[in-house]
């Protein structure tokens, strides 16, 4: 992927989540490190989404867990490209499991947002729609227009999974939206909503 990609980026990270949540409202939906974790509870705090606020690179595998766990559910994982750069293995594990209810979608701004803008692999020639598609996730593809999202949508309601979504957005230093830390309380939530007990 070359420097001009994200020069040329004009979605919104959080414009791009809050249209999502609002087309597919039922979705599990698990947030990695940071800004993405931001983001959607920028787009609204639901009862369905898992926040994460550390374990940087466990959102895939979390989000996979859940897919396998509760086959009858559209789990999406929203992440940024530092978080899945990190986890490249997961990608791996997905393809290897083939969840078809599982969504990945990586708010690419080619910086790690969280540590002080850096310029992350993906900037420098890492082509993360490349690696998953190694990694036997065929639906893998990139976005860089609005008009893309309705591919998205579509992955994450055909359930003909798994599938990857590299969405390019602008490096912005957005404002942070802070969901709860009480992560037994995010849990217990998530757990609730889908008719389990708690613990």
């Amino acid at each position: 992927m070359s420097t001009t990609s994200f020069a040329s980026a004009t979605l919104d990270r959080r414009e791009v989540v809050a249209q999502l949540i609002q087309r597919v409202p039922n979705v599990l939906a698990v947030a990695g490190l940071g800004s993405s974790t931001y983001d959607l509870f920028a787009a609204g705090d639901r009862d369905r989404n898992f926040y994460l606020w550390g374990a940087m690179g466990g959102a895939t595998m979390i989000g996979l867990g859940l897919a396998l766990a509760q086959p009858q559910e559209s789990v999406v994982v929203l992440t940024g490209d530092g978080e899945q750069l990190m986890g490249l293995g997961a990608l791996a594990t997905v393809g290897a499991q083939q969840p078809p209810n599982l969504t990945i979608v990586v708010l690419d701004n080619g910086h790690f947002g969280e540590t002080g803008m850096q310029q992350s692999h993906t900037h420098l020639g890492t082509d993360l729609t490349a690696v998953a598609k190694a990694c036997s996730i065929a639906n893998a593809f990139r976005v860089q227009e609005a008009s893309g999202l309705d591919a998205v949508v579509q992955a994450i309601q055909s359930r003909q999974g798994p599938s990857l979504a590299q969405i390019l957005v602008k490096a912005d230093d957005l404002p942070r939206a802070l969901p709860s830390r009480d992560g037994v309380y995010i849990k217990n939530r998530v757990r609730q909503s889908l008719g389990l007990p708690t613990f």
